[in-house]
């Protein structure tokens, strides 16, 4: 008995420690989510602005005036996969590993697949797959700057305007509140054309726009910075869901560190009750033996 108590004081002291580390990594993702759900606030009407202004002008340029607006057949695909680089946040990254591989299996049929990883988590599970990885970035997810996006954005603009590219998916997780985390995979290059409603021909999709320098002048700045800003956007939404999944995911591994102390400490305190019961009885025994 009083080696079951000694086995039962240490765990219930090991879940006591763990419980401490949780509550701490809840608190830390706390403060780190609202930092990064003012950046991601702020950054949203800029990147969607700038997204919606971009699919309209390519409805109305030629899309030979830029490599970036040409529509090819999809013969040779890359998926930027946007993950964390570090664990304990519940279903964050294997949410974003399974809607990336359902695309990959939709795809590799018949189109060669290439990656881009963004984060620790989707270069480990995708390492020892077979598909080629073009670039892989680490340990930039902690505090998303933009220099990092405009790094992935180069690569992946490079690779399409040499014609090596004929679309660029990007899949992540977008920040919706603290429990919920949506999987977006969406198409990056090339930039998506709006088309015009039949049922609203007078549409001011109709109206050509007046350039004050030459258009292909204008899209050189514009689109590579459209391409920068949506990978930026993307990251921020993957930074800001992934603290709300850490929440959410140490304050229940918190709640289930209690209950298992709880229940610990009523077996704890039953075992010892039967011990002091025992020892009485025993003690009782002898007595009556001995008047006896």
């Amino acid at each position: 008995m009083p080696g079951n108590l000694i086995h039962f004081r240490r765990r219930v002291r090991s879940v006591k420690n763990i419980q401490q580390i949780t509550r701490a990594m809840k608190l830390v993702a706390a403060s780190k989510l609202k930092r990064a759900q003012d950046r991601i606030v702020a950054a949203r009407p800029y990147a969607n602005r700038m997204l919606s202004v971009l699919n309209s002008m390519a409805r109305r340029i030629d899309p030979g005036q830029h490599p970036l607006l040409a529509q090819r057949d999809r013969e040779r695909v890359m998926l930027v996969v946007v993950t964390g680089d570090r664990g304990l946040c519940g279903s964050f990254n294997s949410n974003i590993i399974r809607s990336a591989m359902g695309f990959i299996e939709d795809e590799a049929a018949n189109r060669t697949l290439s990656l881009t990883l963004v984060g620790r988590r989707g270069v480990d599970w995708f390492k020892t797959r077979p598909w080629p990885v073009r670039h892989e970035f680490v340990n930039i997810m902690t505090r998303v700057d933009h220099r990092y996006a405009r790094e992935i954005g180069k690569g992946i603009i490079d690779y399409f305007s040499a014609s090596e590219l004929d679309a660029v998916y990007l899949v992540y997780n977008e920040f919706k509140s603290v429990v919920r985390q949506d999987v977006v995979l969406e198409p990056l290059l090339p930039i998506r054309r709006l088309e015009i409603e039949e049922a609203e021909p007078e549409t001011d999709l109709e109206v050509d726009y007046i350039y004050e320098q030459p258009p292909r002048e204008m899209l050189d700045f514009l689109l590579p910075r459209h391409v920068e800003t949506q990978i930026f956007r993307a990251m921020l939404e993957s930074e800001a869901a992934e603290h709300g999944a850490r929440m959410t995911a140490m304050d229940a591994a918190t709640r289930n560190a209690k209950e298992m102390i709880d229940k610990l400490t009523l077996t704890m305190n039953r075992i010892r009750q039967a011990s002091i019961t025992t020892e009485i009885i025993e003690i009782v025994s002898g007595a009556d033996a001995l008047e006896g």
